[in-house]
């Protein structure tokens, strides 16, 4: 997510979100605030404690309006209400033309990062993964947030990795052939995993050497057996065992113990609750 293009391209991504919401120009600070009048700002967090996201957008998004910023924590920090995360200095204008787009940037991605991170805690040492359930145009902001949370992406598109869902199985229904067609034209490098609603289906998708199998919609117990059975068939070390659906705070630990490799929760990026940031601004 650092090198050179990522860079440009994610500017140019603020710098459109920047234009989506000023339009033709702000009539309102435009016309009752002086050119020249400069002034300060901080940002400040009003939620009771979070997991701090977004901070390295906002810089980005000031300085594509001329403002100087100085971050007082780091990405990924944590926070408490009252933290005051940013100080902000340049013309009054261009502070208030960049302060809504700032705060929702701030405010979805520490949403996501904090809701990420408590679930990291719950999952007792599974990996989180993040899924394709994200905001059209913020699938690079969600998923980086997910990262400061404590979580993996996993898929970011579908030329990732193939991984062979229930629909693909209703058009081509012999799994094990959706996975030798998959794993003989995309070759060695690219992973191979396949979903399965039952045991069954399961056992069939290690038969055929899929590289991870998703067990999709599985209770904890029938999680258990069926992990419990690939085990006894020695083939556990040989894939990677992802569990997906249903899973929440209040059940993550039961479905943690089953010993997955990883836990798949979409609601992290689609559902979360958002943080409360202000800006504040003096002459």
């Amino acid at each position: 997510m650092d090198d050179l293009k990522t860079f440009l391209n994610v500017r140019e991504r603020l710098a459109s979100f920047l234009q989506e919401d000023v339009g033709a120009g702000d009539i309102t600070s435009d016309n009752i605030i002086p050119a020249d009048l400069e002034a300060k700002a901080k940002i400040v967090c009003k939620s009771r404690f979070a997991i701090v996201c977004g901070l390295e957008e906002a810089s980005m998004l000031f300085d594509i309006c001329g403002c100087k910023s100085e971050l007082l924590v780091k990405d990924g920090s944590k926070i408490d209400k009252g933290m005051v995360v940013m100080n902000v200095s340049g013309y009054a204008r261009a502070i208030l033309k960049a302060e809504r787009t700032v705060l929702n940037m701030l405010m979805r991605m520490s949403g996501i990062a904090t809701e990420t991170w408590r679930m990291v805690e719950l999952a007792k040492g599974v990996t989180i993964l993040a899924t394709r359930k994200t905001a059209p145009g913020l699938r690079y902001f969600d998923k980086k947030a997910v990262v400061f949370g404590g979580a993996a992406t996993h898929r970011m598109r579908l030329d990732d990795m193939v991984l062979i869902k229930d629909n693909h199985l209703v058009l081509v229904s012999d799994l094990r052939k959706c996975i030798r067609l998959a794993k003989k034209k995309v070759g060695s490098s690219i992973k191979v995993e396949c979903e399965a609603g039952t045991k069954e289906e399961a056992l069939a998708a290690v038969a055929a050497k899929a590289d991870a199998v998703m067990l999709d919609n599985f209770t904890p117990k029938q999680a258990q057996q069926t992990i419990r059975q690939i085990s006894r068939m020695g083939l556990r070390n040989k894939i990677r065992i992802e569990l997906s659906g249903g899973i929440n705070q209040k059940n993550i630990r039961h479905y943690s113990r089953t010993k997955p490799d990883f836990i798949s929760l979409g609601y992290i990026t689609h559902s979360f609750s958002a943080i409360d940031f202000s800006l504040e601004i003096r002459k």
